[in-house]
């Protein structure tokens, strides 16, 4: 029996898309509080899930289901359009957890993500950004991966047309090949260059890269004198037991 319109799956082809989700927040000016806040509310903030460079991502998403702390009234907040987002005020800490809904032509499941919402400065600097009241952001950068998306889904992720099957036999494994590289008018890729509003990059990728590259040499170095300075220590011991008469210890292999 056929497959019916639209649920029929491209084999072989995977399509990821990155985005961003968090929050951001900022203290109260004691000065210019806004009217009709609660009196023990010190921040406003909000919560929210975003294109890495504010791109459009509603094309693939549909609904961002965000859970509030249950002291909020109507906790469960369904954000139907972009930006995916929740402005509230507060005083403390909790986790939020965020539920991400597929267009429907996907046909995927929901997926759930949670988030420690952050109103303190932490790091480097920390007391500093307090007193100037700067903006605590807490983000990551995710990927999402649809794994042989159905026909109709591709052509939305790709914004172009359902790419022809390989073949099996000879030759296959170039018409595999020229699938996979197939692309089409919407792409997903990282920005080259970070911005102040996007932190991730290619180059902050590669910086890191770098980083850790660095960092393995260094940690390879130590393990090197490290054995240098323990056969030091037994060619020392063995001289020492030799000086004094002791037999020498048995080394295990």
């Amino acid at each position: 029996m056929p497959a019916a319109t639209g649920t029929k799956r491209v084999r072989g082809v995977s399509v990821f898309r990155p985005f961003v989700f968090g929050s951001e927040a900022r203290p109260f000016d004691p000065d210019n509080r806004p009217e009709g806040v609660p009196e023990d509310h010190t921040h406003q903030w909000r919560v929210f899930v975003k294109g890495v460079d504010d791109e459009d991502i509603s094309y693939w998403l549909k609904k961002v289901q965000f859970k509030l702390h249950e002291t909020y009234a109507q906790n469960v907040r369904s954000i139907e359009s972009s930006p995916f987002e929740v402005v509230e005020t507060g005083w403390g800490e909790f986790e939020i957890q965020i539920k991400l809904y597929f267009v429907p032509e996907s046909t995927e499941k929901p997926q759930t993500l949670w988030h420690s919402l952050k109103l303190h400065p932490y790091g480097a600097d920390a007391e500093g950004k307090k007193e100037r009241r700067e903006a605590v952001i807490s983000q990551n950068y995710e990927e999402i991966m649809f794994n042989e998306p159905v026909e109709q889904f591709y052509e939305i992720l790709t914004g172009g047309s359902t790419p022809a099957q390989p073949q099996k036999g000879k030759g296959s494994k170039n018409a595999k090949q020229a699938l996979q590289q197939q692309q089409g008018t919407r792409t997903a890729e990282i920005p080259y260059n970070e911005s102040p509003k996007n932190p991730y990059s290619r180059t902050t990728e590669n910086k890191e890269l770098d980083r850790l590259a660095e960092a393995n040499k260094t940690v390879e170095q130590m393990i090197k004198e490290e054995k240098e300075r323990l056969i030091d220590r037994e060619k020392k011991l063995a001289q020492l037991r030799e000086s004094e008469g002791l037999p020498a210890m048995n080394k295990k292999k």
